[in-house]
């Protein structure tokens, strides 16, 4: 007769809390190990002849991990992995941190498509801060009345030449308030720029739920009638360009990228005195 054995306990499936934490854990090493591939690749690219060596390959494999978690993070409105990275990176290695989050957002901020036609276009958002000066504080239900006002402001930024003349700039007709944009995730913008990318290319009007929740509305004002308001807000926007446009070829030169944003900066700084007519227009009505 067999000798009754004691039955093995099963292995209990991991909780969604220690996947979440694994994936957290693998996203910051990797991103550790990628700054360190990339500091690696640039001394060996200064004390080489530039050739692409095994380092390189690894570069680029670290970062298609890094970017392959972050646009799957994305995807699933997992935004706790992303921020979660970044809270464990921030208190172990500022210089990691820094890089990660750019990462995130770009990956958050610009969506790249392929048309019909093999042309790669790009869409990424904009944001604009501007501090506005009045006589008893902004009211949100007098902004954005005027429409030609609004079309003009739209305008100008390809006139100022801050955006290409050849690509499509929109801006959402709403002045977001700080505590609106602090409160836009991740995934949320990256579904807003996804929302702008398909009412701007599809010829029937596209649906826009996430642009619609981010409009979470002022919080109650402070200011009396006669008191002078200064207000922070913000102007939220969209620029649909070829991948190839050479209007935002930044050089490689480190005197040329001197130049080139400096020359921008100078741009933006025109603009602001030029459009400020029109955004008084925009945000009041009396």
């Amino acid at each position: 007769m067999p000798k009754n054995k004691r039955p093995i306990p099963r292995k209990s499936a991991p909780s969604d809390e220690e996947i979440q934490d694994a994936l957290v854990q693998q996203l910051c090493d990797l991103s550790i190990g990628l700054a360190e591939q990339e500091i690696g690749a640039s001394n060996e690219n200064n004390e080489s002849d530039g050739s692409n060596g095994p380092s390189n390959d690894t570069l680029k494999e670290q970062e298609r991990e890094v970017y392959k978690i972050i646009k799957k993070s994305l995807h699933q409105k997992k935004d706790d992995v992303l921020y979660e990275s970044l809270d464990r990176l921030k208190h172990a290695d500022t210089a990691v941190y820094q890089l990660l989050k750019e990462r995130i957002e770009e990956a958050a901020e610009v969506v790249l498509t392929r048309r019909d036609e093999g042309i790669t276009v790009e869409i990424n958002a904009f944001l604009i801060p501007m501090f506005v000066r009045t006589i008893g504080g902004l009211e949100c239900a007098q902004s954005f009345q005027n429409q030609d006002a609004f079309d003009l402001l739209t305008k100008s930024l390809q006139k100022a030449q801050l955006e290409s003349q050849d690509a499509t700039v929109v801006l959402v007709s709403y002045a977001y308030h700080l505590d609106e944009i602090d409160s836009i995730t991740f995934s949320h913008i990256n579904a807003m720029v996804r929302e702008a990318l398909a009412s701007m290319t599809d010829k029937k009007a596209a649906a826009t739920p996430a642009i619609e929740s981010s409009f979470g509305g002022w919080p109650d004002s402070d200011f009396g009638p006669d008191d002078i308001a200064v207000e922070l807000r913000f102007l939220l926007g969209f620029t649909l360009k070829t991948a190839d446009d050479a209007f935002y070829h930044v050089p490689d030169e480190d005197a040329a990228v001197d130049a080139y944003f400096e020359a921008r900066e100078k741009r933006f700084q025109s603009w602001t005195e030029q459009a400020a007519p029109l955004v008084k227009q925009c945000l009041i009505t009396d």
